[in-house]
């Protein structure tokens, strides 16, 4: 079942796009901002391209289709590594409650230096129920037997984080629509229009065998 999600979450990837495509707007999009709009995460992989109109295999079984807007930002995904995260850092992690105390990561995005401070705090997520979005600055990270651990700082909070070994580590990547292929893995935030149709200013597409995991 679809969820709502919070617009601050929304905000965060709308931003990354920046990166990628520099000339890119850092502005809410105003299908994004109406006060009642519907907005949902699409995960799954591309199953045809018509034009503008994207048909997705979601991880549910559906499958869906998403209207780009005009001027819709294509953003990309590249492999890194949990050696690569190192104080200073800010990242974006996707974490669930641990049975004994802590979260523990789900999906680990870092940054680019010129992105620090997108989306900062921590909020619901729907990778998983119960899962939550954590965008903070590495205090420190600490290699342990299962993984790392890494304190996140945010608004003047703390936050540890285990990285158990295998969590999915990522970066951005350049990524254009000619990446919007069948068999593509996307992430697309979405907007449900009045009669349930979903649009998109931003997709978010692996290359090269890497999966968005967030």
């Amino acid at each position: 079942m679809k969820k709502i999600v919070s617009r601050i979450a929304v905000r965060a990837l709308l931003a990354t796009s920046s990166v990628v495509l520099p000339a890119a707007c850092l502005a809410i999009p105003a299908v994004a901002q109406a006060q009642n709009a519907e907005q949902v995460h699409v995960r799954g992989s591309i199953a045809a391209v018509n034009g503008n109109k994207i048909k997705v295999k979601t991880r549910e079984g559906k499958t869906v289709e998403v209207t780009l807007a005009d001027g819709a930002r294509v953003a990309g995904v590249a492999r890194a590594d949990i050696g690569d995260i190192k104080p200073g850092d800010f990242v974006g992690i996707a974490s669930l409650p641990k049975a004994d105390g802590g979260d523990g990561a789900l999906e680990v995005l870092i940054f680019p230096p010129a992105m620090k401070g997108t989306g900062e705090g921590s909020y619901g997520w729907d990778l998983k129920p119960n899962s939550s979005m954590t965008n903070a600055t590495v205090a420190n990270a600490v290699k342990g037997v299962d993984g790392h651990t890494v304190t996140v700082s945010y608004h003047g909070k703390e936050k540890k984080i285990a990285i158990p070994a295998g969590t999915p580590v990522v970066t951005l990547a350049p990524a254009g629509m000619k990446d919007l292929v069948a068999g593509a893995i996307v992430f697309v935030p979405a907007v449900k229009g009045d009669k349930g149709a979903l649009m998109a200013q931003q997709i978010v597409v692996g290359a090269n065998g890497v999966v968005p995991p967030m």
